[in-house]
């Protein structure tokens, strides 16, 4: 694939590695981790599980949770559909009543969208945006009113490189994440005066199941125009899955070490072909502005006319 066009799915950083603190004896937290049945999200439980911390683990289908995790004193198994209005609310009651708090919320329960964006239906979109976007704020709306209470909490939204610049192939599902970066930096400036931290997480391309149909999902359509752009993609998703570069276990001991940091960013990019993505959009960004620049200046009003 060419630059421009990689799969945003995915452990590196923007910021000095002595931002983090090293692996040990952190204190002792409360997770409520949404899509913790399957990929990153089971990833971060099982390493929350392993540090000794108390995990509500929640997926549509919590006898999967029991499966994967087994059952455990510091793991609660919860129900959770993103898209059903109460069931939000009944986990985190459910999560409060276990655990008496919730400490770090990780919206992970998400879904793709390969295809061109004028492929997608309009089913199609509104499913998608329904987990990735309602869903999200669904969870995140039932859970901050303990963390409000308490002064205390971190949110890790997780968005994607596909959240920080678009793709071929997934136009609408990197919509959906372009809207998880938006709301995550509003929350961030809205809860920070309240001791509550919030964070996107932006992975590129991880080995789990995120390409398998259960998770990434094809438009039915198909328009032969885009055969060179979304069309390749398309044809391509197959042969990539599971052999995605970057390592969930890492990924899961990053998030891990991020719900520990005193004051952590507002993102976190993870996995070498997100700091290339990013590094590459700020190049075509200082690009924009050299060639652009002054037309984007004489849009203002004259210093004489204010």
């Amino acid at each position: 694939m060419v630059e421009g066009e990689a799969i945003p799915c995915g452990a590196t950083t923007s910021e000095p590695a002595t931002a983090f603190p090293p692996e040990g004896d952190f204190p002792m937290k409360t997770w409520f981790i949404t899509g913790a049945s399957r990929g990153l999200g089971a990833e971060i439980a099982d390493r929350a599980l392993r540090a000794g911390d108390n995990v509500v683990a929640t997926a549509r289908d919590p006898s999967a949770l029991s499966s994967r995790f087994g059952e455990r004193a510091n793991l609660l198994a919860a129900r959770l559909d993103v898209t059903q209005p109460t069931e939000p609310n009944a986990a985190v009651q459910a999560a409060l009543g276990r655990f008496g708090a919730i400490d770090v919320l990780v919206n992970n329960a998400a879904h793709g969208l390969v295809g061109a964006v004028e492929e997608a239906s309009a089913a199609e979109i509104q499913q998608l945006f329904s987990v990735n976007v309602l869903g999200l704020l669904s969870v995140t709306r039932a859970v901050l009113p303990s963390m409000r209470a308490r002064r205390r909490g971190h949110v890790i939204n997780m968005s994607s490189i596909g959240g920080y610049r678009g793709a071929a192939g997934f136009g609408v599902y990197c919509a959906t994440k372009f809207a998880v970066e938006g709301l995550s930096e509003a929350m961030r400036a809205e809860l920070a005066p309240l001791g509550v931290h919030v964070t996107a997480v932006e992975p590129g391309y991880f080995r789990t199941d995120f390409l398998d149909p259960a998770s990434l999902r094809t438009s039915a359509a198909v328009i032969a125009d885009y055969a060179q752009t979304a069309g390749r993609i398309r044809a391509q998703v197959g042969a990539l899955n599971h052999r995605q570069p970057g390592d969930p276990a890492k990924l899961g001991e990053a998030i891990l070490r991020l719900a520990n940091v005193p004051e952590p960013p507002v993102r976190l990019p993870l996995g070498d072909d997100t700091v290339a993505a990013i590094s590459a959009k700020h190049a075509r960004d200082r690009e924009i502005l050299e060639t652009w620049g002054n037309l984007a200046l004489e849009t203002g009003h004259r210093q004489d006319e204010i």
